[in-house]
């Protein structure tokens, strides 16, 4: 299988095997399993490496949308503490859109990591007050709350306004850390709540019919 040790934590490749891997910055880890290439082999892979955790994917896949990167932290022969996918498509009127989903258990620090944000959990005081969205997950309706990112400059003049280059949203599905980042961040407008995650863990053989397909990698 092309799944490639990564540091939950950081870019950084890891150095180890079997169950002791080391980060250079973090020290002892457990790895992130992550596509080399978004083909339904390693999905596959991934898939067995995941479990009991479940793959949330945006579902049906939107037209034109294709599953671009995913991966879970685990070791061989323990359960898996996160897993996280990514999708990309069309939308109006942002244009292209990415969307990263990322289940974990607490301390693992992966949602932080493809959020770019510092904390490696959200907190209980990230989940207070009214929720900035409500979406299903499965058979469960799930709420949101945003985590503030920091203001990427991404403009051409000091005139111009700085803007967010992602949304990062946080809930609990599954007893677990729900976290979506998605990119432009005016592409949290797509959420509603028929939108729906659904494990694709339990789809079988209609596995095979999933669009795959790359993009440059965000994180």
């Amino acid at each position: 299988m092309a799944l490639e040790a990564e540091c939950p934590q950081c870019p950084a490749v890891l150095i180890g095997s079997g169950s002791e891997w080391t980060c250079p910055l973090h020290g002892a880890t457990t790895p992130l399993w992550r596509s080399a290439r978004s083909e339904y082999d390693d999905l596959v892979a991934h898939l067995k490496l995941a479990r009991p955790l479940p793959t949330w994917l945006p579902w049906p896949v939107p037209p034109g949308w294709h599953l671009t990167d995913f991966g879970c932290v685990a070791t061989s022969g323990s359960t898996a503490t996160a897993v996280f996918t990514t999708c990309s498509g069309p939308s109006e009127p942002d244009g292209v859109v990415e969307v990263t989903v990322v289940s974990e258990e607490p301390g693992v620090g992966l949602g932080a990591r493809v959020a770019q944000v510092t904390h490696t959990d959200p907190g209980r005081e990230a989940v207070v007050g009214a929720p900035a969205a409500r979406i299903r997950v499965d058979a469960a309706a799930v709420r949101l709350w945003p985590v503030p990112t920091p203001v990427t400059e991404l403009t051409a003049t000091a005139t111009e306004e700085p803007v967010l280059d992602r949304s990062v949203l946080v809930g609990e599905a599954a007893g677990r850390w729900l976290w979506l980042v998605l990119r432009p961040a005016p592409a949290a407008l797509l959420l509603h709540p028929k939108w729906l995650l659904h494990d694709i863990s339990a789809l079988g053989p209609a596995l095979v019919d999933l669009p795959f397909g790359q993009a440059p990698r965000a994180w």
